[in-house]
């Protein structure tokens, strides 16, 4: 699909007539040519813009213009958010405080006390997060949802959890095959199998889940997370769902 094509019309509205040699940069060479390059996407330049912005201390509303840029981008309150938080460390707190101020204030549509963050999260994925996961309920701790996506050729589904939301251990039993991939699309969360360290997975990663191999997934405590479970082609097929993950356990993987 094609980049639709930034445009920019406020330097020759607000310039035009007392600094048109200005505007003209502003909107037609800044905004037209520049935003409009190939190589990063709007999203990134945003992303680089308001980093840069709030670096020099600039936290007026040229700031406010440029986050609500970002979110037309596709920046989601999640990314702003980290964004924020790590360059405070570079750009100083006072700067992050402020840029906070009007970052909550920009996406404030985003955040519902009523669904505890699951409509902002789904904007951050092009995956539905589907129905509640009663099915399965008592095979987890907290609150799933679950959204087919195939049936044919590769069966599979989207799997969103939030956070602190985990299933219990469990195996997928097979004499031959078997076994199940996940994919991370969204947000934050664990995968561990019986003897090893948990591993974090972030979006895009995947993990290979032999057959046989007692494991569980799960959010982490402070982020919805969401994944594709492909169930592996197999011979004698079948899932065991055994003992929860404790919150004394979980909670020793930190955040």
């Amino acid at each position: 699909m094609a980049q639709e094509k930034i445009t920019q019309t406020a330097g020759h509205v607000q310039l035009g007539d007392f600094a048109p040699k200005f505007a003209e940069l502003n909107d037609d060479v800044l905004f037209g040519e520049v935003w409009n390059r190939k190589g990063l996407s709007p999203h990134d330049r945003s992303m680089i813009t308001v980093a840069t912005l709030i670096g020099k201390g600039i936290v007026d509303s040229s700031l406010t213009h440029h986050l609500q840029f970002a979110k037309s981008n596709g920046v989601t309150r999640t990314e702003i958010s980290e964004l924020l938080t790590h360059i405070a460390f570079y750009a100083g707190w006072p700067n992050a405080w402020a840029a906070f101020r009007m970052a909550k204030d920009v996406w404030a549509e985003d955040v519902s006390a009523d669904d505890n963050g699951k409509a902002a999260f789904q904007k951050e994925m092009i995956f539905p997060i589907g129905e509640p996961n009663t099915a399965f309920a008592k095979y987890f701790i907290g609150n799933s949802y679950l959204a087919r996506v195939s049936t044919e050729q590769v069966s599979f589904s989207n799997v969103t959890f939030e956070p602190r939301c985990r299933n219990n251990w469990h195996i997928h039993h097979a004499t031959k095959g078997g076994g199940q991939m996940l994919v991370c699309v969204a947000g934050r969360g664990w995968y561990q199998e019986e003897g090893k360290p948990a591993v974090e997975m972030r979006p895009g990663d995947v993990i290979h889940i032999p057959a046989n191999v007692k494991h569980w997934h799960g959010a982490a405590a402070d982020s919805w997370f969401a994944h594709l479970a492909f169930e592996i082609p197999g011979e004698n097929t079948s899932n065991e769902w055994l003992e929860p993950v404790n919150d004394e356990a979980y909670d020793k993987l930190g955040k």
